[in-house]
């Protein structure tokens, strides 16, 4: 599923995270146009938690009871935790982004080109044509696919399979095309998720809405470093220079693609090619982070609230195994079973089989009884 320039680390600005996006620095921070970064409060009132707007959630029910003693009254808040819809999960600790906080010019600027991304979805039914249509298909697949699944995921965040460093670099080229930020950024997030995942440190947990983990995260630009602290998780790509080059350049490339459909193609080849592609893989990746944590099942214990979604993996070339995925995170395959389609292990299994892919990992049979359920002692 995070234009912006912090020494350049984060998302959607220069690292513009919109599916992951990235940890800010505690230095200045420049945006596109607007200098160091300022802090903008649209609400400077404390704010009560409200979900009236959300389909998939219900208030927190606070049930306050008054107590005496000594002549002393004592209030005490008792809290019950509702689920989200269709789901046995709970929301235990409703996160409020968009109001009773301050925002900074990043939390400004993520949120800018997601809305600006939707916007340019309107259009899409007035200015229609076949060959529009097909560009952003094949967008669809090398942004989507080779991009952030293969790319930013297996490869860069798990190093599920090595590649030869030419191809390595293609590859991550096309996922900063997806407009989801530099690799850097999404890998450091991604790998903060594995390491917390479903806690309070988890950067994108459904125990704090489900909302809150599919997209709404990724507008609170300081919540990483408030959970995780400095990132110090991706040596492995600070120190090669074209990663380095990727995140001080990340917008310019998306950009650059825009302004060439818009060249090729005009108006519907921006709107289909950029608009609906973009918005299309964004939120099949974001679903990554909220259906796969809420809806599906779980083939494994993995002690986190990970299932395993069909229609995401159709969606998302596989992801959508996800309790697959958090059982073995190093593996490159993700369906595991015959019947469960991941397109993005079929690419990395063609390359392997031409001799581009090598060190593929896979889970041993002994890997996967020390996680099946009944090996374990289920404790609530």
């Amino acid at each position: 599923m995070a234009l912006i320039t912090t020494q350049p680390k984060n998302p959607i600005f220069n690292g513009c995270t919109t599916l992951h996006r990235s940890i800010p620095r505690r230095d200045n921070t420049t945006v596109l146009g607007l200098g160091s970064v300022k802090n903008f409060n649209f609400n400077r009132k404390e704010s009560k938690i409200s979900l009236k707007s959300n389909p998939f959630t219900y208030n927190l029910a606070v049930t306050a009871k008054a107590n005496a003693g000594f002549g002393e009254g004592l209030e005490a808040e008792s809290l019950k935790h509702r689920k989200i819809l269709l789901s046995e999960v709970e929301v235990k600790r409703e996160r409020s982004v968009f109001f009773g906080r301050k925002w900074s010019s990043l939390d400004v600027g993520t949120a800018g080109i997601v809305l600006a991304m939707h916007v340019l979805c309107l259009f899409a039914p007035f200015h229609f044509n076949w060959p529009a249509f097909w560009v952003a298909v094949a967008l669809y697949v090398v942004t989507g696919l080779f991009g952030i699944t293969l790319s930013f995921h297996r490869n860069l965040s798990h190093r599920s399979f090595k590649l030869p460093k030419w191809l390595e670099y293609s590859f991550a080229y096309c996922g900063v095309l997806a407009l989801q930020g530099n690799p850097i950024d999404w890998v450091s997030t991604h790998r903060y998720h594995h390491q917390f995942c479903d806690t309070e440190r988890d950067p994108h947990s459904p125990t704090e809405g489900f909302w809150f983990s599919h997209m709404s995260w990724l507008f609170d630009t300081n919540s990483i470093i408030e959970r995780c602290g400095e990132p110090n998780n991706v040596g492995d790509l600070e120190k090669q220079p074209f990663y380095r080059f990727l995140r001080s350049t990340y917008l310019l490339h998306p950009f650059a693609l825009g302004a060439l459909l818009y060249a090729a193609g005009g108006f519907p080849f921006l709107v289909w090619g950029m608009g609906v592609r973009i918005v299309w893989v964004y939120h099949i990746t974001w679903f990554v982070n909220s259906a796969c944590h809420v809806w599906g099942n779980q083939a494994w214990n993995t002690r986190d609230l990970s299932r395993n979604n069909w229609w995401v993996a159709l969606l998302a070339f596989g992801e959508g195994w996800h309790n697959n995925h958090h059982a073995f995170e190093y593996s490159a395959r993700h369906g595991l079973e015959w019947w469960q389609l991941d397109m993005t292990w079929y690419v990395v299994r063609f390359l392997q089989a031409i001799g581009l892919a090598s060190e593929v990992k896979l889970p041993s049979e002994t890997q996967k009884q020390r996680m099946a359920f009944n090996n374990h002692t289920i404790t609530t």
